[in-house]
């Protein structure tokens, strides 16, 4: 890496060539000290146990395809990453698929550094084929803001980009499931009726979430509620090959019923284990 390479520009970007990916400007030293901190809390908080990391193919590219929980302050990625970095090392990088509208400066730099990149095709296929790990949401904020009381429940809300996003990259795919960050607060409703009255799909806004929580009680979207310490178990589940389980041609339909119903598996299978709300 040159020194030009190294240096940061005035958004904390280090500078990279304009011809180069946006992969380009995950920065691994920033990134551990993240995992080390901010990552070392949030397990603390979460008393979080990740399981089955040795699923993770030891190399190659891989799309781990996982449900999202927490509402706006998801612990997620912060749970995951550190993680898989603690067991892997930082020569291979996790990107994490986002909304172009968390990119906002200073803090869509500092993702950016992190490994977190715009959610498209073409910024995941960049990145599974340089051989990285791909953790992408299918049901993104629909998904995060599930009531409380259906919780167990995987929901991408019809979403199967994720599928050919695999299929064209020549990936597997490896299914990962998490619990208890719905119990971080009370959730609702996702509102998503109130949103299309509102007219608010105009904004790209298709729910207005209502929430219960501390410290200012009800809730919609704003202002964010802390999460309360709910103990969050994450499990990562075997890879699928998708070539080698549905043929050269997949369906796509196909492979999305067969991930979801593997992934609702494993989820009900931590909930049994479940003994009390954020307790664990």
């Amino acid at each position: 890496m040159s020194d030009q390479d190294k240096s940061d520009d005035r958004d904390g970007n280090r500078k990279v060539p304009p011809d180069r990916p946006e992969v380009a400007k995950w920065d691994p030293e920033f990134t551990a000290a993240i995992a080390k901190t901010v990552g070392a809390a949030i397990r603390r908080y979460f008393r979080s146990d990740v399981r089955g990391l040795e699923a993770i193919p030891p190399a190659g590219g891989a799309l781990v395809v996982a449900n999202h929980s927490g509402g706006m302050l998801t612990p997620d990625v912060l749970i995951f990453a550190p993680a898989f970095y603690q067991r892997f090392g930082y020569d291979r990088p996790v990107y994490t698929l986002a909304h172009y509208g968390v990119f906002v400066p200073p803090l869509g730099s500092l993702l950016r550094r992190a490994g977190v990149i715009e959610a498209s095709r073409e910024n995941a296929g960049k990145a599974l084929r340089s051989g990285a790990v791909v953790l992408v949401f299918p049901g993104g904020d629909y998904d995060s803001y599930r009531p409380t009381f259906s919780e167990n429940k995987i929901d991408f809300a019809g979403r199967t980009g994720y599928v050919r996003t695999a299929i064209e990259a020549g990936v597997p795919i490896v299914p990962m499931v998490s619990i208890g960050g719905q119990e971080t607060q009370l959730f609702l409703a996702r509102g998503d009726s109130i949103a299309r009255r509102l007219g608010l799909k105009r904004a790209r806004m298709e729910i207005l979430p209502v929430s219960f929580g501390f410290p200012f009680g009800l809730s919609l979207i704003f202002p964010p509620n802390l999460p309360l310490p709910s103990k969050v178990v994450t499990r990562v589940l075997e890879p699928i090959d998708i070539t080698a389980q549905f043929g050269e041609d997949p369906d796509v339909a196909e492979v999305d019923q067969h991930v979801r119903t593997v992934m609702q598996k494993a989820l009900n299978e931590l909930a049994r284990e479940r003994r009390f709300p954020v307790l664990g």
